[in-house]
């Protein structure tokens, strides 16, 4: 097997992608200036829309919230995206108009967009640029971008805040109060954390519980200042300041286990003028819980297992394997597609599992000794016991059966994503984690079981498993893109969407000229994520605390 050992190396020489925490996630902060209207006699309500391109498309990431009545909106919402050092993370910010009557875009309430690149704004820390409009400035309108790193620290806390007795200003009602709070940085400038809904017409208002990470709240620093103001909203935008006051998050922590948090909300005009001025109400904390955030190293020297299991399509327009036009063509010295893909996606792989035995099925062949058509079958042919030993194993296995087989079709999947998440569903009775299932998927063509297939990747993505398929040959593969979710919702038949998005999908093609690395990287590079959400979702710990989290732990 002298000849496959290249073949090993490079591939080996990637295994640093998954070594290191394997990326870092950024937040990004919002802020318009001097929006103009296409309504001349109205203030527009702006919302941000932030989009990523992906193959040469934009598709849609996230909104802000819609500001009413706002040339200079601040936005509350945060953008959370993951970058990638050695990528170029295409970024576009759009600024729409969203009249109260609908949430859809025209291209009349486009008020202006601006191009950048993630690095461009981490290595800034603050971008301003003016936002174009059809490639002519939009007015003397610009938008402010800040990033700050989520270092080390992602848990998160969630508060709910109310008031009583505040301040009346308005004549005819009672007072439609908001609270913003802002976090006072180190160079002395404010930034907005969170800005609640408004209540109407309640001097004693109960504000929705909101969650924030601790550090945007504070920056990991639980003495930080933070300053809390309460406004009477009014709909020109000119909102009456009812009161403020300061706070730590370490103070707001005494909210914990059923306690409150109480604070006067002082005004300091009335303060300094009025005798026997007390204070313009009370802001209560009813709660704040802290919700640990686990990384997906946390998990894995947690002890949690990755179950990598490998399906390979043989289905008759691969092309007759002893013909060298085949794909499945097996050359003496030159590994063909399925392989490279194969050895460059499973060495990474097989770095998480510690038995390193791999269960490889065979699809839309038929197999001996009946010759029945099969989408699940072992290609080592023990259906009692499919697994191979390292990848090494699935090589061989994979080469031996070939000339048994005779390829057929059709092009099914939903049976092998079926099989997996049969184990994968056996495993969330155990209720930790211990085992998260990787099925990669090696396919020539477009598939045929399109309907079973997403029904089977919704039912999939309530489980501790991700799909990854390798479109290999020169196929159609557009309607593989559409089970990757990046650029919509997939839902089923029936119109259930995915709980959490579990499919990547990678054509070999594109990286026909690169280093098993690349391709390696491009198809694993959501698995962390993907692990992260499972878990975290289900608010499932690691098996035990790693070193490496207790190290990373924010103190109490």
């Amino acid at each position: 097997m002298k000849k496959m050992s290249n073949i090993y190396e490079s591939a080996a020489n990637t295994l640093g992608i998954f070594s290191s925490p394997c990326l870092t996630k950024v937040e990004l902060r919002v802020a318009c200036k001097g929006i103009s209207d296409r309504d001349a006699l109205s203030k527009p309500d702006p919302c941000v829309i932030l989009k990523m391109q992906s193959h040469g498309q934009w598709f849609e990431v996230d909104r802000t919230e819609v500001i009413r009545t706002c040339i200079n909106p601040v936005f509350s919402k945060l953008f959370t995206v993951d970058f990638y050092f050695e990528e170029v993370q295409r970024l576009r910010f759009e600024v729409h108009d969203i009249s109260s009557n609908h949430n859809g875009l025209k291209e009349a309430d486009f008020l202006g967009g601006m191009e950048c690149t993630l690095g461009q704004i981490v290595s800034q820390r603050k971008l301003s640029k003016s936002l174009l409009k059809h490639g002519n400035t939009a007015g003397k309108s610009s938008i402010t971008v800040i990033a700050e790193e989520l270092s080390g620290n992602d848990d998160y806390v969630e508060l709910s805040f109310s008031a009583r007795k505040l301040d009346d200003k308005d004549f005819f009602s009672k007072s439609d109060p908001f609270l913003e709070i802002f976090r006072l940085n180190d160079d002395a400038t404010q930034q907005l954390v969170h800005r609640t809904e408004v209540v109407m017409n309640n001097l004693n208002p109960a504000w929705k519980t909101f969650k924030v990470s601790v550090n945007s709240l504070c920056s990991g620093d639980q003495d930080r200042r933070l300053k809390c103001i309460v406004w009477d909203w009014d709909s020109n935008g000119k909102h009456d300041f009812i009161g403020e006051f300061s706070s730590t998050f370490k103070e707001m922590r005494g909210a914990m286990e059923g306690r409150q948090v109480q604070w006067e909300c002082i005004n300091p005009k009335y303060k300094a003028k009025k005798k026997n001025y007390k204070n313009s109400g009370i802001v209560i904390l009813n709660q704040c819980k802290i919700h640990k955030m686990h990384s997906f190293l946390d998990y894995i020297m947690g002890g949690c297992q990755i179950q990598f299991t490998v399906a390979i399509d043989f289905t008759a327009s691969n092309g007759d394997p002893r013909n060298s036009c085949s794909l499945h063509y097996i050359h003496p010295y030159q590994p063909n597609e399925y392989l490279k893909a194969l050895v460059a996606v499973g060495e990474i792989c097989q770095d998480y599992d510690s038995d390193k035995m791999f269960p490889a099925f065979g699809f839309g062949a038929r197999i001996p000794p009946e010759y029945k058509v099969s989408h699940d079958f072992a290609i080592n042919f023990n259906e009692d016991n499919p697994e191979c030993a390292g990848i090494q194993g699935v090589v061989e296995a994979y080469q031996s059966c070939l000339p048994k087989l005779q390829l057929y079709g059709p092009t099914n999947i939903a049976p092998i994503i079926q099989k997996v998440a049969k184990s994968a569903s056996e495993e969330t009775n155990t209720k930790e984690a211990s085992q998260y299932f990787i099925l990669l998927i090696l396919t020539d063509g477009v598939i045929t079981d399109m309907a079973d297939t997403r029904e089977a990747i919704v039912h999939a993505s309530h489980l501790p498993m991700s799909v990854i398929i390798v479109g290999v040959g020169n196929a159609d593969f557009s309607d593989m893109q559409m089970l990757d979710g990046d650029d919509g919702i997939l839902r089923s038949p029936k119109g259930e969407p995915v709980l959490r998005d579990i499919v990547q999908f990678v054509p070999f093609r594109n990286f026909k000229h690169a280093s098993p690395a690349a391709l390696a990287k491009s198809v694993l590079a959501e698995v962390p994520n993907q692990v992260v959400d499972y878990y975290n979702g289900k608010g499932i710990k690691p098996k035990c605390v790693s070193e490496y989290e207790s190290s990373r732990t924010l103190a109490p």
